[in-house]
């Protein structure tokens, strides 16, 4: 039986059927469509709906069906069935009878969908959440391996000056704490229930909303009932969060691609997530890094599709929202086959510590802590800046380095210099000179490494709490 075929008088073309049921890719929400089945069957108990007895049949039904998703899981089949919640119903009827349809009362499949999609972007968050934080760990665990080594950092891709290696792996983890915490602010907004809005105008049942809510461990009842069961603001916001999580991995597997080319060689790819070619034996190809790039571009197409599936609607349900699941669905299986994956290959990844610290002490990349040996001995910015571009000319004509011109040569820009200009070009001066928070100097490093230690440990803890809730 359909669940809303009483007005019909012709059945449904049998290919226009087929072709607007959801049940194929809504099937993933059963876990969520019971429990908050089971929610509205309690509510029902307390305003008269249902008996003792009829609550506990119903409830036995529910776990039944759910123990058999669980057993079954995504093997799920039924032909008839148009969606989740169909479903359930008829999973339910043929279980405990005609008891089944009294489920229904008072509610929608409107406020359903809306309340299964909330539940299932809390539960797909808090997972996302503490794969990042595994992420995090091992970036930090390299950057404490790589101790004090160096290497070049880049603007303009060009060699602009040394840092740790340390600094530029925090760099990433910075990225992916910022996506921890949108996700996190994602939640909080997602985080109330609209059991209880009916179709539009609200439930035809004196329910307690507040009740279900807290059966679910929503923050409260959804405030509008139009709006209820027509947002997916928090489908768009959770997608776009993970549009930026994947462009932030991107970024990490172009830069890289880019190291481990034999042109940088900073980067030795690991055999266990790479591949060869079936032309050239000598191949190793960063199979992993080029599918994380590939991937970002099929997230940020999930979050284009909502938005124009979303961008023309009226208030309030539409069938249009329909086609809002398997972009939402699609960019969380992305994102979450991803992070392991990424958190793997960056344990396995071998970097050639030497090559970059050979790197880092080439290519005037001390410049700047040349100008500031000028600026502490009182030449203003501006000129110290010039005089040693000056240098720098006068290196590149000699083919050497800023610490290979002679004194006398120096002289010739700025008589301030005295042979305590080359102490402050080694590497460790260099390194050493950018002594601010959030700077490369190895005293910050170390404390930026504790700090995010810190931040880690607390998102943890967060994401424990929530499933433990």
């Amino acid at each position: 039986m359909k669940m809303w075929s009483g007005r019909f008088r012709q059945p449904l073309d049998p290919q226009f059927e087929r072709w607007q049921r959801s049940f194929d890719f809504d099937r993933r929400l059963l876990s969520y469509e019971l429990a908050a089945s089971g929610a509205h069957a309690r509510a029902l108990k307390s305003a008269g709906v249902l008996s003792a007895g009829e609550l506990i049949g119903i409830l036995e039904g529910l776990q039944q069906i759910g123990e058999m998703a669980a057993t079954s899981k995504d093997l799920v089949e039924d032909d008839e069935a148009e969606d989740a919640h169909h479903f359930v119903e008829k999973q339910l009827v043929a279980r405990i009878g005609e008891l089944g349809y009294k489920l229904h009362s008072g509610r929608s499949r409107n406020e359903q969908i809306a309340t299964d999609l909330r539940l299932y972007v809390r539960a797909a968050i808090d997972e996302l959440r503490s794969e990042l934080a595994e992420v995090c760990s091992a970036f930090i665990d390299r950057a404490e391996q790589a101790g004090s080594a160096a290497m070049p950092a880049y603007t303009h891709l060009q060699r602009a000056e040394p840092v740790l290696v340390a600094h530029w792996l925090l760099a990433y983890v910075e990225m992916f704490l910022r996506d921890a915490d949108r996700l996190a602010d994602c939640r909080k907004r997602l985080n109330v229930c609209p059991l209880g809005s009916g179709a539009v105008a609200g439930a035809t049942l004196t329910l307690d909303r507040a009740f279900m809510a807290d059966e679910l461990d929503f923050d409260g009842p959804t405030a509008n009932s139009i709006d209820a069961t027509s947002d997916r603001d928090f489908v768009l916001e959770f997608v776009n969060t993970l549009s930026l999580l994947g462009l932030h991995l991107s970024r990490w597997a172009e830069e890289m691609i880019i190291f481990s080319t034999q042109e940088f060689g900073f980067v030795q790819l690991p055999e266990a997530y790479s591949t060869g070619s079936s032309a050239m034996p000598q191949k190793k190809n960063p199979d992993l890094l080029e599918l994380v790039r590939g991937k970002t571009g099929r997230v940020i197409g999930s979050a284009m599709a909502l938005i124009v599936a979303l961008k023309g609607l009226p208030l309030a349900y539409n069938k249009d929202l329909q086609e809002t699941q398997e972009p939402l669905f699609d960019a969380t299986d992305t994102a979450l086959g991803l992070l392991p994956l990424v958190a793997g290959w960056m344990r396995a990844v071998d970097f050639d510590h030497q090559r970059m610290n050979e790197a880092a002490q080439s290519g005037f990349m001390n410049a700047w802590a040349a100008a500031t040996y000028l600026v502490n001995r009182g030449v203003p910015s501006r000129v110290a800046h010039e005089q040693i571009g000056k240098a720098v000319k006068l290196c590149v004509e000699k083919h050497c380095e800023l610490q290979d011109l002679t004194l006398e040569e120096l002289h010739t820009l700025n008589p301030v210099f005295d042979e305590s200009f080359r102490d402050c070009l080694t590497p460790a001066s260099v390194l050493a000179i950018h002594d601010v928070v959030g700077g490369t100097a190895p005293a910050q490093v170390r404390q930026g490494i504790a700090a995010a230690r810190k931040k880690i440990e607390a998102l943890r803890e967060e994401v424990n709490f929530h499933a433990h809730a």
